[in-house]
């Protein structure tokens, strides 16, 4: 099977978060020469395959078979591939079922290496992931099997297949205030206290603010409000209670406790409550460990362009493995389609994607001297 005919297979599960529809077991079959560990938990699987080929460093190649639902909007099934003209349409195209296959392709063809090769694959990567890949990543400490580095097959190219791989990424940080004011008349407004009125002023200084200067890697972490609701939606009543919400998509340079500190320091002398959360945290992986480098060249010898090192975007499973102390990059196909209708890739792309992962496996050993 080449690796198109692979993911045209993969493409063909009907695995919507957290359910595998009988993916990981075919997947397990195809690498029959893997060993295997299943970790299932709250109704998700989680498989990891490896085989030692000697006692050299362990990489892993890392990912996810569920996909988002497919929504409205579709010219064709979005479980039934369609190939056209080079371009693969079905939903998980691009994220991320183009990576599993060219992951799974490069280790099925693998007949030498210097150390171990692994792949690590869940079913619960587009949902709250409680027990997707973190749950893996734990038994594997226990056991003494943490890779030393790890792909991720995310889609990451921007506009050109090769111009961009992401070395780290920013961590979410979610807020909650609630401003405390005192109800009262629209037309005694001296009796009341409107907490409307009291964050008038205090929203300037806070709305898309950034909270510090970035870097070379990460852009500033910037606090974005996503929702401010108050009042019982009448004309002759002033709201008691207001309630914002907000969002840090944080570098390295902002911490929780900064945020915290932010606001306490904006609303001092208010009545509020504050309740903050980190759901990832920020990580970079260094550029001039070995499967950076490595990445770096393979990506410019197949495709001649240089990528960027990029830490843009959402969050991925990416976070659970650099939080283990694990090297980890990530590398895909261009995003341009994710959860999208006809979410779709080319036949060039996963090809060239399989060509890379392949040759990356065969240089690792070179930069890891």
């Amino acid at each position: 099977m080449k690796v198109v005919e692979l993911l045209i297979k993969l493409l063909s599960f009907e695995s919507i978060t957290p359910d595998d529809a009988g993916s990981l077991d075919f997947i397990r079959n195809y690498l029959g020469d893997y060993e295997a560990v299943w970790k299932n938990e709250g109704g998700v699987k989680n498989l990891f395959l490896y085989k030692k080929f000697g006692e050299g460093p362990h990489l892993c190649f890392a990912g996810h078979v569920d996909v988002v639902p497919p929504g409205k909007g579709w010219e064709s099934n979005p479980f039934v591939p369609m190939l056209h003209n080079g371009v693969i349409t079905a939903r998980g195209a691009q994220d991320m079922k183009s990576g599993v296959a060219a992951s799974v392709q490069a280790l099925k063809e693998t007949k030498e290496f210097d150390g171990t090769l692994s792949l690590l694959l869940t079913s619960d990567e587009e949902g709250d992931a409680t027990y997707g890949t973190q749950i893996m990543l734990a038994h594997l400490k226990e056991i003494g099997m943490l890779p030393d580095a790890a792909i991720v097959a995310e889609p990451t190219c921007d506009t050109e297949f090769g111009d961009s791989i992401k070395v780290g990424r920013r961590g979410s940080i979610n807020g909650i205030l609630r401003l405390k004011g005192k109800q009262g008349h629209a037309a005694y407004p001296q009796k009341a206290v409107n907490p409307v009125h009291q964050i008038a002023d205090i929203l300037p200084g806070i709305a898309g603010i950034d909270l510090d200067g970035g870097d070379e890697y990460f852009a500033p972490s910037k606090f974005v409000i996503t929702d401010i609701r108050a009042g019982m939606e009448v004309t002759n009543v002033t709201p008691g209670e207001l309630k914002m919400m907000f969002n840090v998509r944080n570098s390295t340079k902002t911490t929780l406790e900064d945020i915290k500190n932010f606001i306490e320091t904006q609303f001092s002398g208010l009545d509020f409550e504050l309740t903050v959360n980190q759901s990832s945290r920020p990580f970079l992986t260094d550029t001039a460990t070995p499967i950076v480098r490595t990445l770096d060249r393979v990506i410019k010898e197949s495709t001649k362009i240089t990528p960027a090192h990029s830490t843009a975007g959402g969050t991925s499973d990416a976070r659970f493995l650099a939080a283990y102390g694990v090297e980890t990059v990530e590398f895909g196909v261009i995003n341009d389609t994710i959860h999208a209708p006809n979410e779709s890739t080319t036949v060039e792309q996963v090809e060239k994607l399989y060509e890379i992962f392949y040759n990356t496996v065969r240089h690792y050993k070179e930069h890891h001297a």
